[in-house]
């Protein structure tokens, strides 16, 4: 079995992830769960090297050899893309395989709140989507994302390490950038935003102080700037953000957010009765409230806001994961092991 059979594979069992690692069976990843494929032996390093080289260009091979790693999106025939890192473990080359679906699904389609929409409504802001990796938060995005293509015109640009979901420009005019192919710097990317006259930008990810500095600065400068963040509930993400900077520049950036910040979702990707995974998610709106908060360094008493204004949209993990519940779409064991606050989940189970 060649890499591109188990590529089909993976695509024909509905799965996500594709993993090729010396001294393991190739393994995919189906609803959340690794899978060894039925029938194969563990890979030697030599068939690692054998199944991952196909995929790769000379001069892609060439970068391995010399950064050891390496990042980039593969057009897979007609099934979509995958996004692929390709790395060395224990001295073998090794890779992992994310499948992009070929159609981007939409909000209601990703069973999504109806507050998603609000976001495409934005004219300016910064939008945050967090949670681990693997949570859809990339398939959150791009669902916004095609939505303001369908319904505004405007000049939407995304910078991407590597470019995951193609979109066709619709009333939009959409600009794709890739890292080490259309920019090398996130920052300087960012930077660059300025002069290129956007209305939305989609950052991949902001991992350093220096992106989160541009992020911000391009959303206050009157863009809405969508990204995400490895973190888990909204507040978390606000004092991560916070703490990136020096101590002697934690007063000002917490203004800026303040003044810039529109919402912050955490997503979780639970695994469903039904078969699949359904989100869960926490929101958080940046009403008065919690900017104040956010200025104040009072950042641990948001979860209270979002607590008690759910009228607004906001909503909290828990609430989240006990409407899938109601929805006979979650277990409650399984909605109690992805809750933030297992306490709280016990709490709004016993009183719904």
């Amino acid at each position: 079995m060649n890499i591109f059979d188990m590529l089909n594979l993976l695509v024909e069992q509905e799965g996500s992830d594709l993993h090729i690692v010396a001294n393991a069976p190739p393994t995919l990843r189906i609803s959340g769960e690794l899978k060894p494929i039925e029938g194969t032996p563990v890979l030697s390093p030599q068939q690692t090297s054998t199944l991952i080289t196909p995929l790769l260009t000379k001069e892609q091979q060439d970068y391995i050899a010399l950064h050891k790693e390496l990042d980039f999106g593969y057009q897979f025939s007609a099934h979509g893309r995958f996004r692929v890192n390709v790395y060395h473990a224990r001295g073998a080359i090794a890779a992992a395989l994310r499948l992009i679906p070929k159609t981007i699904r939409s909000i209601d389609e990703l069973k999504l709140p109806e507050i998603f929409h609000q976001f495409t409504a934005y004219r300016q802001g910064l939008v945050l989507v967090t949670g681990p990796t693997g949570e859809g938060k990339t398939t959150t995005l791009a669902a916004v994302i095609e939505e303001i293509n369908q319904q505004r015109a405007e000049h939407i640009l995304t910078i991407e390490d590597p470019i995951e979901f193609i979109y066709e420009s619709k009333k939009s005019i959409i600009s794709q950038r890739e890292m080490n192919q259309d920019t090398q710097d996130w920052s300087l990317a960012l930077r660059s935003a300025m002069r290129e006259d956007p209305d939305v930008v989609l950052v991949g990810e902001i991992r350093d102080y220096e992106t989160i500095a541009s992020a911000i600065t391009v959303a206050e400068t009157g863009h809405l700037v969508f990204t995400t963040l490895h973190t888990n509930t909204a507040a978390q993400t606000i004092d991560r953000i916070v703490d990136v900077f020096p101590a002697h520049q934690q007063s000002q950036i917490r203004q800026q957010l303040a003044g810039s910040i529109k919402a912050v979702v955490s997503q979780r990707l639970i695994p469903s009765i039904q078969g699949g995974r359904v989100a869960g998610v926490e929101v958080m709106l940046a009403n008065s409230a919690v900017r104040n908060l956010i200025r104040e360094s009072k950042t641990h008493q948001i979860d209270n806001v979002i607590q008690t204004t759910g009228a607004e949209g906001m909503i909290l993990m828990e609430a989240s994961l006990l409407k899938r519940v109601r929805e006979g779409l979650v277990s409650v064991e399984i909605a109690r092991e992805y809750s933030f606050r297992p306490d709280m989940f016990d709490q709004l189970l016993e009183g719904s």
